[in-house]
């Protein structure tokens, strides 16, 4: 018998919202082997017996979904329990819930979490805005932005700027290389920006610009990977951020997730000081 669980996720949108939170239940498990069987815009029965006519084949066959069709719902929760497969309903109760708690039938339309409205194309302006202003680009029109990260190389200030954008925060990312590198805007009223400085570890910078110059087999200056002056490098980051009085977040052991998580709290506490 195998050891390998099959896990088939059935959405009956992107699969998106389903693949987020299968991520975050596995994070939960060490050492299960496991493979993952994704089915996106699933929304008739004829599609669900196809799916399950393979998950009955297989070992240890496993199924999430997310599927807001009431109707479509029970069909495979009914066909699994008679094949006897493990069926969870991610989105079924807490629509439910909500529906008692709000006093509102629930619309149970697929992908209603993609409409087109004024918060979408917000996301969508948001990103455009952030890609345009990553690495220090376009500084002219940098107070349009909702946060600005600061950082030495290598202090996941792209991939933060990009998670943030994606929730809809305008971001832009400078390198600080010197004082000097800093926008004279910033500097003149450092207080009326949400600006915020990412650290780190200095030993771990050094083995993420190693591993980064190899991967791209770059011949970077010596500077870049000595630990010695990257432990100034970052001294000297620490006291341009103390000197303007401007949050850091450390980012040594964060995921950007975590880092993105920690930006949007100060950020939004910046947004109460400055509207209050």
């Amino acid at each position: 018998m195998s050891n390998t669980y099959q896990i088939f996720l059935i959405s009956d949108s992107t699969g998106e919202t389903l693949d987020r939170i299968f991520l975050s239940l596995k994070a939960q498990f060490k050492n299960i082997d496991y493979k993952v069987n994704s089915y996106s815009f699933t929304r008739t029965v004829n599609q669900i017996s196809k799916i399950l006519e393979i998950a009955e084949k297989e070992e240890n066959s496993i199924i999430l979904y997310t599927i807001v069709d009431n109707n479509l719902a029970k069909s495979l929760a009914n066909s699994c329990n008679k094949k006897r497969i493990p069926c969870f309903g991610v989105l079924g109760s807490l629509i439910l819930n909500f529906s008692k708690l709000f006093n509102q039938k629930a619309s149970h339309e697929p992908s209603g979490q993609h409409v087109l409205d004024e918060e979408y194309y917000n996301r969508i302006e948001a990103i455009q805005y952030t890609m345009n202003h990553d690495d220090g680009n376009l500084l002219i029109d940098i107070e349009k932005s909702d946060i600005i990260l600061l950082g030495v190389s290598r202090t996941s200030k792209t991939p933060t700027s990009i998670y943030l954008a994606n929730k809809g925060y305008k971001t832009a990312n400078i390198p600080l290389i010197n004082q000097s590198s800093i926008p004279k805007n910033l500097k003149t009223n450092p207080q009326k920006f949400c600006i915020i400085g990412l650290t780190t570890e200095a030993e771990r910078l050094a083995d993420i610009r190693k591993n980064r110059i190899n991967s791209l087999k770059n011949t970077k200056g010596q500077d870049y990977t000595n630990l010695d002056k990257i432990k100034k490098e970052v001294e000297d980051a620490k006291n341009t951020f103390r000197k303007y009085k401007w949050p850091t977040i450390d980012v040594t052991r964060k995921s950007v997730e975590e880092t993105a998580a920690s930006v949007i709290k100060i950020y939004e506490i910046f947004s109460k000081r400055k509207n209050g």
